[in-house]
Parts: structure tokens; C-alpha cells; sequence
């Protein structure tokens, strides 16, 4: 945790004890939805390993492995690779020069929209254009602007509406709807299945809101993992073969 990288925020001290508390319900939290846990094995020489989405984006049967844009994370995709293997999902890789973290991936329905920034390069995006279409999904880019990865800015509720706390962080144009929210977590949730979202704890007001749109809304606190520029969506791939 103390050597975990950022970006776009000043580096605070995090408590690597009370982040493995934290992961350790956030996975409760999955799993209690209904999700079946599959755990990569942690490494210790990896402190950003805990933020899983960045290695992979899964299209229905398709696993596409990410060629992270920091050389250091590029050694977290052979677990990953294993595991998505074991699911019997057929695998794609990024291949240099290439770059694409998995962060700067939003699929609603069968469009994903790609950010274009530090991380992601216009080569990974064209190379992922290509696997995508295999799999019937069309390929948005968004251009960043001061933000870590697509996600760190923008995801969608349940209705396919888009969900952001300040939208000069990107390129709003390829959106066709936005709502605003209060809080820069509140832009960040994870699709659980039906009407119901996992959202950090962090945004009380945003939490707020989703519920009063009637939205089921379940909160976890990532605080330790929000201090290296994480999000809720960081920490899990959801694989559903219903989208297949």
C-alpha cells in the first residue's frame, strides 16, 4: 500500500491492515449479492494488485488481457491470464505498443466506451476494437482530461444513465445522457444485477439520491484503497455469461 502508484492526487499514508479489513467486506459484500468469489492470489511485490479491473475487460465468453500503461503493473497480467482461463473464457491479448488499462473501460450494453488518456493509448483502443467486434460490441473512445482512467469519472446506473461528478474531466459528446452527482465517489458504481448498485461509503448525498430514483443501494467503505486513487469498481471483474 505504501508504494502504491498515483497519479493525480497528493500521496497520503494508507494503513495496508485496515485495507485487507476493508477488501475482506467488500468481497462479502459481492458475494452476499450472489456472485461466486474467485480470488486472484494476492502478491506482495505488486502493491497495486488489489485493483483487478485494470488487468482485463470481459465481452460475454471474451476475455481481453490489458497491456497496462505503467510498465510496473504489466506483471499482474499472468494471474489474471489464470484465472480467467480457469472460467473457460476464451482470451485476447493487448500486444505492444499497444497500452490499455482495464479502468478506461465502461460497457453499456453491447457499446464500450474507452478512455483516451495517460494510461490507454490509440493503438490498445484500436486493438481492442478489433476483439470487441468479435464479440458484437461497438467501441466509443472518450477523451480524458486530468483523471486517472474513464471510470475514475464516469460509470452508468442500471438504466444505462450515465453518472459523473464533474464532466469537464472528459469528453462528454459520446454520451447520450448525464446526470451529475454530489460527490466524486458517487460517480462510481458497481452493477450488481437488477436495480441494485454497490457505491462507496463515501458518498452519503450521491447514495442518497440513487435511492431516492429508487435504486438499491449498498455502500462499503474503500477509503484506504480511494488514498492510491482507487474505486469501487477497482477491486472486481464481474463475469456474467448471461452476457454472452
Amino acid at each position: 500500500m505504501a508504494d502504491g502508484i498515483t497519479t493525480h492526487i497528493d500521496r497520503v499514508p494508507a494503513d495496508a491492515s485496515l485495507a485487507a479489513r476493508q477488501h475482506e467486506a467488500y468481497v462479502d459484500t459481492v458475494a452476499d449479492a450472489g456472485w461466486t468469489i474467485g480470488e486472484i492470489p494476492t502478491a506482495e511485490d505488486l502493491p497495486d494488485c488489489a485493483f483487478v479491473e485494470d488487468t482485463v475487460a470481459v465481452f460475454g465468453d471474451l476475455a481481453v488481457l490489458a497491456r497496462p500503461g505503467v510498465i510496473e503493473r504489466r506483471a499482474e497480467i499472468p494471474a489474471t491470464h489464470h484465472a480467467v482461463r480457469s472460467l473457460g473464457l476464451a482470451v485476447a491479448r493487448i500486444e505492444d505498443p499497444g497500452t490499455l488499462d482495464g479502468g478506461d473501460i465502461l460497457q453499456v450494453g453491447r457499446t464500450v466506451y474507452v478512455g483516451r488518456g495517460g494510461r490507454t493509448n490509440a493503438e490498445g483502443i484500436r486493438q481492442l476494437r478489433r476483439h470487441a467486434a468479435t464479440r458484437e460490441r461497438v467501441v466509443v473512445p472518450v477523451a480524458l482530461h486530468r483523471v486517472l482512467h474513464l471510470k475514475s469519472a464516469v460509470t452508468a446506473l442500471p438504466d444505462s444513465t450515465f453518472i459523473a461528478w464533474d464532466a469537464s474531466l472528459f469528453d462528454p459528446a459520446p454520451f447520450p445522457t448525464m446526470r451529475l452527482v454530489p460527490e466524486e465517489a458517487g460517480s462510481h458504481v458497481v452493477l450488481l444485477g437488477g436495480a441494485t448498485i454497490l457505491m462507496a461509503a463515501s458518498a452519503p448525498r450521491s447514495a442518497e439520491m440513487f435511492d431516492d430514483l429508487g435504486f438499491d443501494v449498498i455502500t462499503v467503505d474503500i477509503g484506504e484503497f480511494e488514498k492510491r486513487e482507487g474505486c469501487v469498481t477497482c477491486l472486481s471483474v464481474l463475469v456474467d455469461d448471461r452476457d454472452a
